[in-house]
């Protein structure tokens, strides 16, 4: 019987240790949001870059992991970022600190638009098939969907 109850005490011992751990690997779980940038009015993409530049000083660049998802209009700030040297300024802030720009494909197909000449800094491993089902395969990876 002291078996039993030494071996029940110890199983309780290790299941709340192993729940404090997983508590505290919750603390530091990487945070996750995709803002979704289809506006090509100016203030509107303005207001993306802001809302996601007060997200990350909120939690933590390093806690965060963060995307802008561009189709449609919102794919004009990248090209506004062309000649804009301000633009230019927010965009490589971000990206320093680890948001991810990635761009609509569909919507430089059926717009013509070059992203090597056309677009602000922006490489192949920027562009995704279709910027809206980027953001359901975002949503479904746990990804809190932001539309500002």
């Amino acid at each position: 019987m002291n078996n039993l109850k030494s071996f029940t005490i110890a199983l309780m011992a290790f299941l709340t240790l192993g729940f404090g751990a997983s508590l505290a690997q919750a603390a530091d779980k990487q945070h996750k949001a995709v803002y979704h940038l289809n506006s090509k009015d100016i203030e509107t993409q303005q207001d993306v870059l802001r809302n996601a530049q007060n997200h990350l000083d909120a939690i933590g660049a390093d806690k965060m992991d963060l995307r802008i998802v561009m189709h449609a209009g919102g794919v004009s700030v990248l090209r506004t970022a062309k000649t804009d040297v301000d633009l230019q300024s927010k965009i490589e802030s971000l990206k320093l600190k680890g948001v991810r720009f990635e761009v609509c494909k569909k919507t430089l197909d059926r717009g013509k638009i070059d992203f090597k000449k056309d677009l602000y800094d922006v490489s192949e491993k920027d562009i995704v098939p279709s910027g809206v089902a980027e953001i359901a395969l975002l949503q479904e990876k746990g990804f809190s969907y932001v539309k500002p």
